[in-house]
């Protein structure tokens, strides 16, 4: 299989702390209140979910509407459960997934005397040997090899909460090692195994509508955001590069790339123009729009679905969190593995779980017709990176409040320094730049003016 970006050519022509006993299936009803991405309130009810989502669900999950309904509400309350849970267990924490017909939720600590606690929730508790925090810092330690170095024959590691162990996906024993000796890490917490996948990015304001880069490729809107009165989408970083123009699918003029990432990262947004209005909405290709409530992640096991321009609806599992995965042009970090197939031209399209907006379509391996893995980059991280908010049935959700991860790509050098205090309106130069303050703080090592957009704007 090839592993390679999928940009598709044109035709010529929070975690918000919630009290686990109002997470009765009884209490999903009514419509989400907005705040920060990934602490919306309990989603809408799951009998208002679309038909087109149901019956992709019935077509690739063997679920009938009574059944997907069911999975979906089971698996809103373990999302909200399950975050919870990790806040309590602290650095016992070991992950969380859902399994079954009913999405039942099992959570893992290292503290057997936790387990008490995690019963209690309503979730299936289980002892293992290493926290999630251990298994994500031999993780990073693999990221910051691959940034030096994209590995040789190594197309995909992550965090496996179900084994309890770091999994290095390797097309031979020997490449996943001489990539574990490169980062330095402990083998004895990493499975290698061998694989042939070989992922590509699938680059080719509704959700999963076509869009075209500078009037040749073509991609897929993730959905619609907006950054102060800016109307724009998120979609994939590898789809274009800050100032590619974008027209849509009906070849009218569109809008322009503000900010990209990739690789490392894989998002982007656009900023239309007047003409295009933000909607709620993925399209589900003739089975009835899919209205988007909120942000809130799901976990591990959880049913997801994916609106493209090539390959419309499809849907599967979220296999891994935190997952990296190597392109021909590089390492992306962060995504998220699912079972969804997907084609060229799907890139940027809309990732989400019942309601609730997971992320955009990153790249993958197979098709559909023969299955595939598809990666998505999950959206509040996006949101974070670019200070935007996500529009939403209840109107656009408020941005994160925590600035991003991602460590600054800019060069150190100019005035601005961690520790500092800056209040609103304080300039400051950072890489060459001059910024403007937006909001009040304490500068933090990697709150750089160039990586914080939510706090600083350049002038």
């Amino acid at each position: 299989m090839e592993r390679t970006t999928l940009r598709r050519r044109a035709l010529v022509a929070g975690t918000a702390t919630v009290a686990v006993g109002a997470l009765a299936l009884a209490g999903l009803t009514g419509v989400a209140s907005a705040g920060p991405a990934g602490t919306t309130a309990p989603p809408v009810s799951a009998d208002s979910l679309s038909p087109g989502l149901l019956a992709a669900m019935e077509r690739d999950l063997g679920l009938d509407a009574d059944d997907a309904r069911s999975r979906i509400a089971n698996e809103y309350r373990a999302a909200a459960v399950a975050a919870g849970l990790e806040k309590s267990l602290g650095v016992s924490f070991a992950g969380a997934r859902v399994s079954g017909a009913k999405a039942a939720l099992t959570v893992a600590t290292t503290d057997a005397s936790q387990t008490a606690r995690i019963t209690e929730a309503g979730a299936r508790a289980e002892v293992v040997g290493h926290s999630l925090d251990r298994l994500e810092g031999v993780k990073e330690a693999l990221d910051k090899a691959a940034l030096r170095k994209a590995p040789k024959d190594v197309p995909v590691w992550y965090v496996d909460v179900e084994a309890n162990r770091v999994v290095v996906n390797a097309a031979s024993t020997a490449a996943g090692a001489a990539f574990l000796k490169s980062a330095g890490v402990d083998s004895g917490l990493v499975t290698v195994a061998r694989s042939a996948e070989q992922p590509r990015a699938l680059a080719d304001l509704r959700g999963g509508d076509a869009y075209y880069m500078n009037g040749s490729g073509r991609c897929s809107i993730g959905f619609s955001v907006k950054r102060g009165t800016q109307n724009g989408f998120a979609t994939a970083g590898h789809c274009g590069r800050a100032g590619t123009t974008t027209t849509g699918f009906n070849r009218q003029a569109q809008g322009t790339f503000q900010g990209s990432t990739f690789p490392g990262r894989d998002y982007a947004w656009v900023a239309t123009n007047a003409n295009w209005t933000p909607r709620p909405l993925v399209n589900g290709y003739g089975r009835g729009d899919v209205t988007v409530a909120g942000s809130t992640s799901s976990v591990v096991g959880a049913s997801v679905c994916r609106s493209g321009s090539t390959t419309g609806w499809h849907c599967g599992t979220i296999q891994q969190l935190n997952t990296s995965v190597t392109y021909p042009e590089g390492t992306i970090s962060g995504v998220t593995r699912t079972s969804v197939c997907a084609e060229p031209g799907d890139s940027g399209g809309s990732y989400i779980s019942g309601n609730q907006a997971q992320g955009v379509t990153s790249g993958g391996s197979g098709n559909c017709s023969s299955g595939g893995t598809t990666y998505f980059q999950p959206l509040n991280p996006l949101l974070q990176a670019y200070g935007l908010t996500l529009v939403t049935s209840g109107g656009p959700t408020d941005p994160p409040t925590d600035p991003p991860t991602d460590p600054p790509t800019d060069p150190p050098g100019g005035t601005w320094a961690a520790g500092t205090t800056y209040a609103t309106g304080a300039t400051v130069t950072y890489g060459g730049a001059t910024y403007r303050c937006l909001q009040g703080h304490t500068a933090q090592a990697n709150w750089t003016p160039a990586a914080v957009p939510a706090l600083w704007q350049r002038i």
